[in-house]
């Protein structure tokens, strides 16, 4: 459609000016994209196609009208309010039970001033020995990764196993110093409160992985959720400063909007924690910022079929609100670009110490709560019964006079005391305090021995089983005493396995697909394609929690290696087990055949005769190999030699074993 006519009259008209009158065209064939022209010069109005005009990972929030961030941000906080509610009476046992751990020194005025205000120390140590087991298991010094080869082995994939697993060791060891404190916290809020996160991302100012803690009470879910996968929605509380919040703005990670000074009041949960670990707090100093994973259909983003229609289909993103002010920072695609599906991608890994009915795990408190409550109970009764007995109080009749009576009789003093009448037995009468209850005192002990061997926190004792014990019996006590512990520690395992698979695949996106194997002194790397040929797993044992566990099960096997030495790899068996025992240089103490590097026939000769392993390689000349390793058995010198030589039988076996296995790898 074209209208011919000017936009407005001149006062005068255009004739009266002697101006010709211009033709204007005005033009439009979709109604939501109208273009002008009027003698040569052309206004177009267009409707922005958003899913072009940014890259995948841009920040879509710069897009949207700010009346739509709005409405999102105030149903966002709405549903996590919700959340919030659902689990209150969980996050009120947690802060209960903080009381429990005794961090805070508690000054007593009832029943009297100075009463025992003794806590004990049951679940601090059930928490401290779960803590310090753990961290030994899940982190030596070497470090927490071993690899795990995907399909066929081959030289190529083992070469790259072990190209990744030493650049990841050294990852989480010397490029992320942060990790072991962060693993070590998360052990502690797990232990506590039964559950704890991680959230693994890669941080642009760091330039690298992250793997971070993240407490049970700063991520929440909705109520019935059953894992982290099928969450409809995942929050993420976070707490930055300030300055922090303007560096990821000037970054262009958050929307350049004024959130005002930061005016963070804590809520009573947040309050009681803080008092319950010996702090005085009522504002934060910080931003509190709602990390949320949510699915959306967001306007202007639809999800379209093939045909381009919307199909009304909510996608997963993440949308970061600041509480206070209620503005939208940020709104990011949460799935990978290649993938059609768009499935959601994970981020947190959840920790669970006893798994309960819904989504959050049971912990200590929850366990041994009661236990630790009743005896700090009967503790300070025991505390208190001993003080009054030692300072007994009493009655005195009105007339009794004693000098200096505002003060404690020391040992050895004698004072003057004024008798009205009778002596002086008949004017006192001192209540009558006992002794600590020894039925009493029997009971706390029995309480606390069932809550550490409720928790497995109990010390096996060694001292009560025979030395002459079958390694079998040692072996099914200690699986009766671990047994808790053994399930707690397989459930690590798993999660452990799931935060270093997210790390595996954030190293691979930002890791040279064609490295040159040439790295810094000291910095052990891998190319790209390598980390697609192997999986990433804990070092840490699921079927054996602590080191004495392993050994006595290392020591069933070395026994039923010495009834039949020919069916068991013994260097292997021994190599196990000095690397459990923390042996270093294991493999110079023992060396194994697969430590053996390619030799020519004349040094393996050699090596037969000092009694060395020898091995042979499929790439080697096998032929040529044999013929030589055949004229050394047949040469006169070497057997006069051998003639004389106690192991003269087992270097002949040594030989005839490589000569088999060079005629094994010829024949393949």
């Amino acid at each position: 459609m074209a209208i011919d006519k000017s936009l407005y009259a001149a006062p005068l008209g255009l004739d009266a000016m002697g101006i010709e009158e211009p033709d204007l065209e005005i033009e439009i064939e979709d109604p939501e994209a109208v273009r002008i022209g009027m003698d040569g010069l052309e206004i177009s109005f267009e409707k922005r196609d958003t899913q072009e005009d940014e890259d995948f990972d841009s920040n879509l929030a710069e897009f949207m009208d700010e009346s739509e961030l709005s409405i999102l941000a105030a149903d966002l906080i709405d549903e996590v309010e919700d959340d919030i509610s659902s689990r209150k009476d969980w996050i009120q046992t947690y802060v209960d039970g903080l009381d429990l751990l005794g961090m805070k020194l508690e000054e007593r005025t009832e029943p009297w001033a100075g009463a025992c205000g003794v806590v004990h120390p049951l679940l601090s140590e059930a928490l401290v020995k779960f803590q310090s087991e753990t961290i030994m298991e899940t982190f030596p010094a070497a470090g927490p990764v071993k690899t795990k080869i995907i399909g066929k082995e081959t030289p190529e994939k083992k070469e790259a196993a072990e190209r990744v697993q030493a650049d990841m060791n050294y990852r989480l060891t010397e490029q992320m110093p942060e990790y072991r404190p962060e693993h070590e916290r998360m052990l502690w809020g797990l232990g506590l409160s039964g559950n704890a996160f991680k959230k693994v991302y890669y941080d642009p100012s760091l330039g690298r992985q992250v793997s971070m803690f993240v407490p049970a009470d700063d991520l929440i879910v909705p109520y019935g959720v059953s894992s982290l996968r099928t969450a409809e929605r995942v929050t993420h509380v976070m707490r930055k400063t300030e300055n922090e919040v303007k560096k990821l703005q000037n970054e262009g990670f958050y929307r350049d909007v004024d959130l005002g000074s930061p005016e963070n009041v804590l809520d009573d949960v947040e309050k009681k924690i803080a008092e319950k670990l010996g702090f005085r707090a009522t504002v934060d100093s910080r931003y509190r910022l709602l990390e949320v994973q949510v699915d959306l259909d967001l306007p202007g983003y639809e999800d379209v079929d093939d045909d381009g229609e919307p199909t009304g289909i909510a996608l997963p993103y993440i949308v970061t609100v600041d509480k206070s002010s209620q503005k939208v920072l940020a709104i990011r695609r949460n799935w990978r670009p290649e993938d059609k599906l768009k499935n959601k991608r994970s981020h947190f890994v959840h920790y669970g110490y006893i798994p309960g009915f819904g989504f959050y795990c049971f912990g200590l408190i929850h366990l041994i709560g009661a236990y630790a409550k009743s005896g700090t109970s009967i503790l300070r009764q025991l505390v208190d019964a001993g003080t009054l007995s030692n300072l007994p109080g009493g009655l005195k009749s009105r007339g009794l006079r004693v000098k200096g009576d505002d003060t404690p009789i020391t040992p050895g003093e004698f004072r003057d005391v004024d008798v009205p009448s009778g002596s002086i037995r008949d004017n006192i009468l001192p209540l009558p305090y006992k002794e600590p209850s020894q039925v009493l005192a029997g009971l706390m002990n029995q309480i606390i021995d069932e809550g550490r061997r409720f928790a497995s926190a109990a010390d096996l004792k060694v001292s009560d089983m025979s030395a002459q014990a079958p390694v079998g019996t040692t072996l099914a006590i200690l699986e009766r005493t671990l047994k808790i512990m053994s399930a707690v520690q397989a459930r690590i395992h798993y999660s452990m396995h799931e935060e270093f698979r997210l790390l595996k695949d954030i190293i691979r996106d930002y890791t040279s697909p064609d490295y040159d194997y040439e790295p810094e002194e000291g910095r052990p790397s891998a190319k790209q394609s390598d980390y697609d040929q192997v999986d990433v797993v804990p070092v840490s044992d699921p079927n054996a929690a602590t080191m004495s566990q392993k050994v006595v099960q290392y020591q069933a096997v070395l026994q039923l290696a010495q009834s039949s030495p020919e069916l068991y790899d013994m260097p292997l068996l021994h190599r196990q087990m000095l690397d459990v025992l923390g042996i270093k240089n294991a493999a110079k103490l023992v060396p194994m055949p697969d430590d053996q590097k390619p030799r020519d026939p004349i040094t393996e000769n050699m090596n037969i005769l000092k009694g060395k392993p020898v091995k042979a390689f499929y790439f080697q000349d096998h032929q040529a190999h044999i013929t030589v390793h055949m004229s050394a058995m047949q040469d006169p010198k070497l057997q006069a030699i051998l003639s004389q030589n106690p192991n003269a039988q087992a270097m002949a076996a040594a030989m005839q074993a490589h000569i088999a296995e060079h005629l094994g790898y010829e024949y393949k």
